[in-house]
């Protein structure tokens, strides 16, 4: 049976906590981002050296391995928009369809390893990325093509909910806690 496709507008993550994952744009700095995103790649590397990684939990959840994929294509692809939005006057992102894109690269088919290295790769690549922003780059502009404009630092913390939503999705946890309501690292429920 195939996923039911995500359509929500989740840029409202970036005016108040999540309420399924705990995560707080507030509690999260710019420059709190890196290291975030390495713990994240914490708590993938445990989920993805887990049994039963590409079993779904019912007809509608995706795989740990599914989400495992998606992230890392979500490090890239953002890394990309970050880059645009620092190369270029407001840019508009090309549309990304995630769901035909699972499809399309057969998440659930793919190496749990082989997602685990390129997550990694993709991971810190993105985390470097945003550490080498100079501060007076944080509000550069990008939008996507339904109006949503971003700087780049909403960009991270939008960014930062995705990543640690879908660890959240999978029960992961990342560096023993995973970013929460008050900006530490707290158990996930």
């Amino acid at each position: 049976m195939p996923i039911t496709p995500d359509d929500k507008d989740w840029t409202w993550v970036l005016e108040r906590p999540c309420p399924e994952c705990g995560f707080d744009p507030a509690a999260v700095s710019f420059r709190d981002v890196p290291e975030a995103v390495r713990e994240n790649l914490a708590g993938w590397r445990s989920v993805l050296a887990g049994d039963g990684v590409d079993t779904r939990p019912d007809d509608a959840t995706w795989s740990p391995l599914e989400y495992a994929a998606h992230v890392r294509d979500v490090f890239r692809i953002m890394h990309a928009r970050l880059n645009l939005m620092l190369v270029l006057d407001d840019p508009e992102f090309a549309n990304w369809d995630q769901d035909a894109t699972q499809v399309e690269q057969d998440y659930n088919g793919q190496d749990p390893k082989h997602v685990a290295i390129e997550m990694v790769d993709a991971g810190l690549g993105i985390a470097s990325a945003f550490e080498l922003v100079p501060d007076a780059a944080l509000a550069r502009t990008g939008r996507r093509s339904n109006g949503s404009t971003f700087t780049v630092e909403t960009l991270a913390a939008y960014f930062l909910h995705d990543v640690v939503h879908h660890l959240h999705d999978v029960g992961g946890v990342a560096g023993g806690g995973v970013v929460g309501v008050s900006g530490e690292a707290s158990a996930a429920s």
